[in-house]
């Protein structure tokens, strides 16, 4: 019926393919994982280990990056309440590179290689009890000046005005990545402080209340046994005398 449409219909279906209607695999298929990954990051957030649990996270890293991580134990709840928290650091190639078995810790080192490195979480430690830990990890790059001085001594040209500024505004981000990276540490400080804080005062209150209920309890006891003492029977001729 109407043999202009379907025509132009047909046209668009062969220039488009069948791939343009189905499902995208990857992130950005123009891009390789160099380029796609590269850059400034940090991330910071909490996570909660069960009893025995394991957690691992991934992060991409080139070579030559610097790569962090800094951890602590926020609260512990359950049996046995053991703070201490085993965490260790993969290589893409697997190979172990640092491994520590603390409340908290810092950990910085030098990419050797280009590729996911893998953090894991163990609570062996605690086999009835759970805890809660924050986490902050990124990676940085410091390489820039010496790859700028290279570029200017290829380039002649290039203006000395926009090259001063470019490199003071590096140096800025630079300065302001590792202040945030510092208080993100101070901050989990804090946090570890207030949850023990807080597991202080439930602790106190509980046998604040718990005492006062023995005291209670003895008082009464005391009073009931003491009221004992001076009953009287009355029966027949002779009346029985208080026993005190």
């Amino acid at each position: 019926m109407f043999p202009g449409i379907s025509s132009s219909f047909l046209l668009l279906a062969a220039v488009l393919g069948p791939v343009a209607g189905g499902p995208q695999t990857g992130l950005r298929p123009d891009m390789t994982d160099q380029e796609l990954f590269w850059g400034t990051d940090q991330y910071d957030f909490s996570v909660v280990l069960p009893a025995a649990g394991l957690e691992c996270f991934w992060h991409f890293a080139h070579r030559g990056e610097r790569f962090y991580l800094s951890f602590m134990v926020q609260w512990v709840t359950g049996v046995g309440h053991d703070r201490h928290l085993s965490v260790t650091i993969n290589a893409p190639s697997s190979e172990l590179l640092s491994t520590v078995n603390d409340a908290k810790g810092q950990i910085n080192f030098e990419a050797q290689e280009t590729g996911f490195y893998q953090m894991c979480f163990s609570n062996f430690h605690n086999r009835f009890a759970t805890m809660q830990v924050f986490l902050s990890f990124g990676v940085y790059y410091e390489g820039y000046q010496e790859e700028k001085k290279k570029e200017e001594e290829a380039s002649k040209d290039l203006n000395n005005t926009l090259s001063f500024i470019e490199d003071a505004t590096h140096k800025v981000e630079k300065h302001v990545f590792h202040i945030f990276r510092y208080y993100n540490f101070g901050r989990m400080r804090k946090s570890a402080d207030y949850f023990l804080l807080l597991s202080n005062s439930r602790y106190v209150t509980r046998w604040s209340v718990a005492l006062s209920l023995l005291v209670v309890t003895s008082g009464y006891l005391q009073l009931l046994f003491l009221r004992r003492l001076f009953v009287t029977r009355g029966g027949g001729a002779e009346e029985e005398k208080p026993r005190c």
